[in-house]
């Protein structure tokens, strides 16, 4: 992606078949996109990457476009369950949200575990409830596509050309490519770095699955001595693999940002395959790298040396 002058913020839209969602679908996204960075860049310069961050990622949760906050994707049951994460790289405190039905914006939910308890991961009742406590604002039902989606999974299902094991979903989200998890990593004026992710999870996800994205060290990380990174694809997947700490550490081990993100989706690509991986990264110096082994990966970044934000869903370099 290239070297950027700070304050540095970079989104993702995440990793799957972009070219399939349509020309539409896309400028959309791409419009949505650039709306997030401009508002984290926005935030970067007044305040800290932790606002950025989370000011980002709830633009892409209010879109409806992605998988996350209002666009999450349905579990079996047909039931909204999302999961969000947020980290700072100058304390190396986090916190992730999982399971949430209610809340409009989980990674608002993520910062406020982060900010007003000792915990680093709430799920289920216990977050809706703490939730509630701090009158966030709840999500006001579920947009006609995402339920026509379900019903268009359900039928395919029901047809026979998709068996209904749970051990299969792995295999039909990746023939899918149904992903689109969004996240954000930013570097502010003063070199601290943060780190998001949100998700509504797999489609046709078991009822209390938990995903990557609110798990510190698989779907986001951020540390001040190296940089941040943020995830996309399985979820089950980049948990085993631990996808962002290890892309981190590479970092901080002395790897460049796009040696480390190339050899670890090349790492999960030779044990697990293709069509299931996506990371941006960002190290302390303003370097930048996004890798993935899906068709594309959404993503934009902003930064005090450009006019304006830089967009690209494919293999193509942000110019």
């Amino acid at each position: 992606m290239g070297r950027y002058d700070k304050p540095i913020i970079i989104v993702h839209g995440g990793a799957g078949a972009w070219r399939t969602k349509g020309s539409e679908i896309i400028k959309e996204a791409a419009r949505i996109l650039k709306d997030s960075v401009i508002e984290g860049f926005s935030a970067l310069q007044t305040g800290s990457a932790i606002e950025a961050v989370t000011i980002a990622v709830k633009i892409l949760e209010d879109s409806g476009i992605f998988n996350a906050g209002i666009g999450s994707a349905l579990n079996m049951l047909g039931e909204v369950e999302m999961d969000a994460g947020i980290m700072d790289g100058k304390t190396l405190r986090a916190a992730g949200v999982g399971a949430v039905k209610r809340v409009r914006n989980p990674i608002v939910l993520a910062r406020k575990v982060l900010e007003l308890t000792d915990h680093v991961l709430l799920v289920g009742d216990g977050a809706e409830i703490f939730a509630h406590s701090l009158n966030l604002p709840v999500r006001e039902g579920v947009p006609p596509r995402i339920v026509q989606k379900y019903h268009e999974l359900l039928r395919s299902i029901h047809s026979g050309k998709n068996p209904t094991k749970w051990r299969n979903l792995h295999r039909i989200m990746k023939m899918l490519n149904l992903y689109d998890t969004v996240g954000a990593i930013a570097i502010d004026s003063s070199g601290n770095v943060a780190a998001s992710a949100s998700t509504g999870g797999i489609w046709f996800k078991m009822p209390g699955r938990i995903g990557d994205s609110s798990i510190v060290g698989a779907g986001f990380y951020a540390d001040n001595k190296a940089g941040a990174a943020s995830a996309s694809g399985i979820g089950e997947i980049i948990m085993l693999m631990m996808v962002c700490k290890r892309v981190i550490d590479f970092i901080y081990q002395g790897l460049s940002v796009v040696e480390a993100t190339k050899r670890v989706v090349e790492n999960i690509t030779k044990v697990k395959g293709i069509d299931n991986v996506g990371v941006i990264a960002l190290d302390i110096y303003g370097n930048a790298s996004v890798a993935f082994n899906t068709e594309g990966m959404a993503r934009a970044v902003m930064a005090k040396n450009l006019k304006e934000p830089r967009i690209a869903f494919f293999n193509e370099a942000i110019p």
